[in-house]
């Protein structure tokens, strides 16, 4: 189906676009079942194009056995019930287009679910079979091979390795997971898994979807002999000696796998695009990700991870620009997602006790919290992102200046983090908590009256942070959002472009113009500073304080 005209002329979108990211468990239940769906989405879109943003990234919906949430794949060409049907994705796809709202989906090529068919076959055909070469099987080391083929560490905890009982009962090979147990890494040396995504890509592209967000795009392709981390860290550091390299992040091999994708989504009349999850830490290795002939975008995490003080946000925008320049991406700003403490409790620490580059909940919990002063940071950091060149993503809740859930009780959480950690972790779900809608009500509207309860626990206070009472309040969060990405969209200093420096702003102060006549300065400190003279106010994160811009807050300046 042909987008229509009002977004289709946009050939470009992907480098100036606003994107926001709907976690679909959490976003709106509209049958009950205290899960959020695709027809939950499909009655908040009015919602989403008063917002004012261009497209909506839409998590994981395929076939999944829900061990962690969606990223443990059955079958990526179809949908997971508890969302609803291929006809309600249809539906979704073009009602959004209709709404001007372009569509991004998640796609997880690094690994399938344990009961994707082709695991399953894997799991049947026992060891030295075509069917297990499309996943990562091992002996085990040892005089039994009961030890784990190398020492990689799963990201949720314990050996990266999981032992089968082969068809004769006794235990066997070991499979690669560098997730859950449930989640085995493909091998993206065969050529099965190139056309399996390949096909993925254009099932999805032929209904009408716009993009990509590429989970764990950095960890496809692994060291071929399986090598030994013995104690080698990730991300690199940054004085790393030429031609070393991580044996599952990060390899060489992984741009070939890009190179492909690009060449399919080029092939379409109208322009897709891709964003990578892609957490490297260097600059000049995430930009490698965006030549002309990879994928379009990534996330900026080091932005993400920068603590509330000018000097390192300086040096982070700095860096970003420059290392996207050499390879003429846009840059791509993000504050939050489904996988990181919510931003409002991040700034609510003090950033001094705060340890650099670590943007989950788990690190913070030993420190104190002032959340009236995490709001009034993250509202700033709103207004810095959406002003610099290039595009953002809004993290569903954001626009209502949700915080942390950090006290969701150990039996009630889901993430797969906690269990692989024995507890030690108490993981994710307090970012991805149900959405309130209305101030009151059993579930806050996210769920009609008489529903089962949300999958996970609201706070009895959530109803103050809903977008209801954020309607009756002309200074909400909500209100801050709309008049910055409508203002976004008039203003041609916004989105794709250059920004100088203002080098003599004073104190805590991170302050640049961008042409024509446009200046957003953040005050980090803990004094009111002035504004410079011969500007007019656009927009401020916070009221000014007798003309002064007051600390903890950011706007929007519109030059003579």
């Amino acid at each position: 189906m042909p987008l229509p005209a009002s977004i289709a002329a946009d050939r470009d979108w992907w480098r100036h676009a606003v994107v926001y990211q709907i976690y679909p468990r959490s976003f709106a239940d509209s049958n009950g079942d205290g899960v959020g769906d695709i027809n939950g989405i499909r009655s908040r879109l009015p919602y989403l194009a008063g917002l004012g943003i261009d497209a909506i990234w839409i998590n994981p919906w395929y076939p999944s056995p829900m061990k962690d949430a969606g990223y443990d794949v059955s079958d990526y060409r179809a949908i997971e019930p508890v969302f609803g049907t291929m006809a309600d994705a249809e539906a979704l796809i073009a009602e959004a287009h209709a709404a001007g709202i372009r569509v991004i989906l998640d796609i997880v090529p690094n690994h399938t679910s344990d009961q994707h068919r082709w695991f399953q076959a894997a799991l049947a055909a026992g060891p030295g079979s075509p069917e297990r070469d499309r996943f990562i099987f091992a002996e085990g080391r040892g005089p039994a091979g009961d030890e784990p083929p190398n020492d990689w560490m799963s990201e949720f905890g314990g050996p990266a390795w999981t032992r089968v009982i082969e068809a004769d009962g006794r235990p066997g090979q070991w499979y690669l997971r560098l997730f859950a147990p449930e989640q085995p890494d493909v091998n993206w040396n065969h050529p099965d898994i190139h056309a399996e995504f390949e096909q993925t890509l254009r099932f999805w592209f032929d209904r009408g979807v716009d993009g990509f967000r590429i989970d764990v795009a950095h960890g496809l392709v692994k060291d071929a002999d399986l090598r030994n981390l013995d104690g080698l860290p990730f991300p690199l550091p940054d004085d790393a000696p030429d031609g070393l390299e991580h044996p599952h992040w990060d390899q060489p091999g992984v741009h070939d796998v890009f190179r492909e994708w690009r060449a399919v989504a080029d092939s379409y009349a109208e322009p897709k695009a891709f964003c990578g999850e892609i957490w490297v830490g260097r600059d000049h290795r995430l930009t490698a990700y965006l030549r002309p002939d990879e994928l379009h975008t990534a996330f900026n995490f080091n932005f993400l991870q920068a603590r509330w003080r000018a000097g390192d946000l300086r040096r982070v925008i700095s860096a970003t620009l420059s290392a996207h320049a050499t390879v003429g991406a846009p840059a791509t700003w993000v504050l939050g997602n489904h996988d990181v403490c919510r931003p409002a409790s991040r700034y609510a620490r003090p950033q001094e006790l705060v340890e650099p580059n670590f943007p989950n909940l788990q690190k913070y919990l030993g420190l104190p919290s002032d959340l009236p002063t995490g709001h009034r940071r993250a509202r700033a950091a709103a207004l810095l992102s959406l002003a610099l060149p290039g595009g953002a993503y809004v993290y569903a809740g954001e626009e209502l200046g949700l915080p942390e859930v950090e006290d969701i009780p150990m039996a009630a959480r889901q993430d797969p983090i906690v269990s692989g950690t024995g507890g030690e972790n108490i993981g994710r779900d307090g970012c991805r908590v149900p959405l309130p809608w209305t101030s009151g009500g059993a579930s806050f509207g996210f769920s009609p009256e008489g529903s089962v309860a949300p999958w996970l626990p609201q706070p009895s206070d959530w109803g103050r942070y809903s977008a209801e009472a954020a309607e009756a309040d002309p200074a909400s969060t909500l209100a801050l959002y709309r008049r910055a990405l409508a203002l976004r969209s008039q203003l041609p200093a916004l989105g794709e472009g250059d920004l100088a420096w203002v080098g003599d702003a004073g104190g805590e102060v991170l302050a640049f113009t961008r042409e024509p006549g446009f200046g957003c300065w953040v005050n980090l400190g803990t004094e009111p500073v002035p504004l410079p003279e011969g500007t007019s106010v656009l927009l401020a994160s916070d009221d000014l304080v007798g003309g002064r811009l007051a600390p903890d807050s950011a706007a929007w300046l519109q030059f003579a």
